[in-house]
């Protein structure tokens, strides 16, 4: 762009400057013929005074005497000294009164039949002659006219290159892969037929975008959705369990609820698939809206007949409620005369703790649900076997004091992570954090994180992160790259008073800001981002960078990512969890790096805990990983 308006710049130049030099030589050329002209017509005088006196030599007319016509002669032609001789004897003499001015001499021998030589002194031929004020006024008038014809020839060369220049400008915008902008720049750009060509390819390609996300939705949707209900299917369920769980069992407490519909398959033989669908359709709609409340939910269907719900970060006695609540709209529902929903619903809960064995999960609560179904009536049932977690199953108020003493006292303590890239070099440290109790324990974040959301605390936590990456961590003068990346909630990034000292602060430490990378949840971006877009916008506008985890927890469209401007996604665990033995996780990997071609988004990945989790994922195109294959967090001292 600087080279197009400076090369406009030359040309516009040089057509001024040759258009000046031109107009330069002509006025030379004219002061010299002027120049020239008055030498000769001076020259044409002497000549003709010369012929004069020869001939009154040589006519015998030396009877007059010279004084009597020579003096108004020399006179007439200007002559400021003259001289004539004979024979070294002076015959005629005139001085006339001189000024200051130069001077030409002329020397001459009057050889007609005589020795007589003359020497003359005259002024300067050009400054023999003056201007008069009418040829003055047409010369400054035609000096003017040629000025103004300069002028106006500079602004319309530069009003058509401005043409140019705007092309200039859309063509750099979109070799950046700003197509967005380079399409909102529509300019007055000429040629205008390559304008609107530029403007054509730019819909096209945008629209060609929005075919590729949404084919890109329609594979993961084929690939992790049930076609008839649009919930999760086993595959999801699966993904999503594993994302949970590691080689040491579950790594947060939680419920999994399995939901069955008894006899379905044989009521669809009665009443027909019409009624079946709206049956299912209002039962997963009502129980869509009860786990809107529950953070990071999992919904899917196992088989035609059977539901499964996983809600992580529960208590014992919100699952009873939460039991309670899923087995009172599905009661409520209005079933086909003459189908009871007595002994329709039934619903088993198995309660896992941290340390918990998957697949041991999945079989208590297939136990639990026989045994609903053995009671004979519609009703839910969880086996008791002691697996409430203490810390977990705190009152509220319990949780608030401890929660403003950890923050007033700055018992938060943060860990870091590595992002590895495929040549084993940190991109940037991911920052976690827990709290230390007064007993010197650490209280995992999985734990107090959603008690803070409930206590409303998370944005002063969220903040007293951010000051310690800042002050702490950055401020460190022998460490000078490392990058960190910091995560944020909905609440924090809702919070007015947050986004102010957010603001003010990145503003203050605007040198440190692009050090900076601040990760928000996918399902959050997706749920709210026209709330978000401005306080997104912000903080990208400051010089931090933006990250999007959780990348493959829903099936939706990428489109977000391009619309809000991300730097980097980060792939969730349930998708690189055992990605080398599963085609349909390296399916959707390959479709979401091929949504994102000519763009400058990176994708991470997240949770890689194997060396050929961490192949497949580079050769399926993953820039970065993080996860125990190359680091577990580690306190930041």
């Amino acid at each position: 762009m600087k080279l197009t308006r400076l090369l406009t710049n030359k040309l516009t130049s040089f057509w001024f400057l040759s258009l000046a030099a031109v107009a330069s030589l002509f006025l030379l050329t004219a002061f010299i013929s002027f120049m020239q002209l008055t030498s000769e017509f001076q020259q044409q005088k002497v000549t003709e005074l010369e012929t004069m006196l020869v001939h009154h030599f040589e006519s015998g007319e030396s009877s007059m005497p010279l004084d009597s016509w020579l003096p108004s002669v020399l006179s007439a032609y200007k002559v400021t000294s003259l001289v004539l001789k004979d024979r070294g004897k002076t015959l005629y003499e005139h001085h006339a009164k001189e000024d200051s001015s130069g001077f030409v001499y002329y020397e001459s021998q009057l050889n007609h039949g005589s020795n007589l030589s003359l020497s003359m002194k005259l002024p300067q031929p050009f400054k023999m002659y003056s201007f008069s004020w009418l040829p003055l006024i047409v010369f400054l008038t035609g000096i003017g006219f040629i000025v103004l014809f300069v002028r106006s020839g500079y602004l319309w060369l530069s009003t058509q290159l401005q043409g140019i220049e705007d092309l200039a400008v859309r063509s750099k915008l979109i070799l950046n892969n700003d197509y967005e902008q380079a399409l909102a720049e529509k300019g007055h750009g000429k040629p205008r037929m390559i304008n609107r060509a530029l403007t054509h390819m730019l819909l096209e390609l945008d629209d060609a975008q929005k075919q590729r996300a949404r084919f890109d939705q329609f594979i993961r949707s084929n690939t992790f959705l049930d076609p008839e209900t649009g919930i999760g299917n086993r595959l999801f369920l699966k993904n999503r369990l594993d994302a949970l769980s590691n080689d040491r069992g579950m790594m947060a407490p939680g419920v999994l609820f399995l939901l069955e519909m008894e006899d379905l398959d044989l009521l669809l033989q009665e009443i027909g698939e019409e009624l079946i669908d709206e049956i299912l359709l209002q039962t997963i709609s009502d129980i869509n809206q009860i786990l809107d409340s529950q953070a990071n939910s999992i919904f899917s269907r196992r088989s035609y007949n059977q539901f499964a719900i996983v809600v992580p970060q529960i208590s014992l006695k919100d699952v009873e409620k939460l039991a309670a609540k899923l087995l009172k709209v599905c009661l409520n529902h209005q079933l086909p005369d003459g189908i009871s929903s007595d002994d329709f619903y039934h619903i088993g809960a198995a309660y896992f703790k941290v340390g918990e064995a998957k697949e041991q999960l999945i079989e208590e609560a297939e136990r639990a649900l026989r045994a609903a179904q053995f009671q004979g009536s519609s009703g839910w049932f969880m086996y008791d076997k002691g697996a409430v977690d203490e810390e977990l199953a705190k009152g509220s108020v319990r949780w608030r004091s401890f929660l403003e003493y950890a923050l007033v006292n700055r018992r938060l303590v943060v860990f870091s992570q590595p992002v590895v890239d495929s040549d084993m070099e940190t991109h940037h440290l991911e920052i976690s954090s827990r709290i230390r109790d007064n007993q010197e324990n650490l209280i995992r974040a999985t734990l107090y994180i959603p008690m803070a959301i409930k206590c409303g605390l998370t944005p002063q936590f969220e903040r007293q992160v951010i000051e310690t990456v800042l002050f702490d961590l950055l401020g460190d003068r022998n460490d000078t790259k490392t990058k960190y990346s910091v995560n944020l909630s909905l609440d924090t990034l809702m919070s007015r008073a947050f986004i102010r000292w957010l603001k003010t602060t990145l503003l203050e430490y605007r040198h440190l800001t692009p050090r900076l990378i601040f990760e928000i949840n996918e399902d959050i971006v997706v749920h709210n981002r026209e709330q978000l877009a401005s306080r997104l916008d912000m903080i990208r506008k400051m010089g931090a960078s933006l990250c999007v985890d959780r990348v493959g927890q829903e099936v939706v469209s990428t489109q977000y990512i391009k619309e809000c401007h991300f730097d980097l996604i980060k792939l969730h665990r349930s998708i690189v969890r055992q990605i080398h033995l599963r085609q349909e996780n390296q399916l959707f990997v390959r479709s979401l790096i091929g949504g994102l071609y000519r763009t400058e988004v990176q994708v991470f990945a997240e949770g890689v805990e194997s060396f050929e989790e961490w192949q497949t994922l580079k050769i399926l195109g993953v820039s970065a990983g993080q996860g125990s294959i190359f680091s577990d967090p580690v306190e930041e001292v």
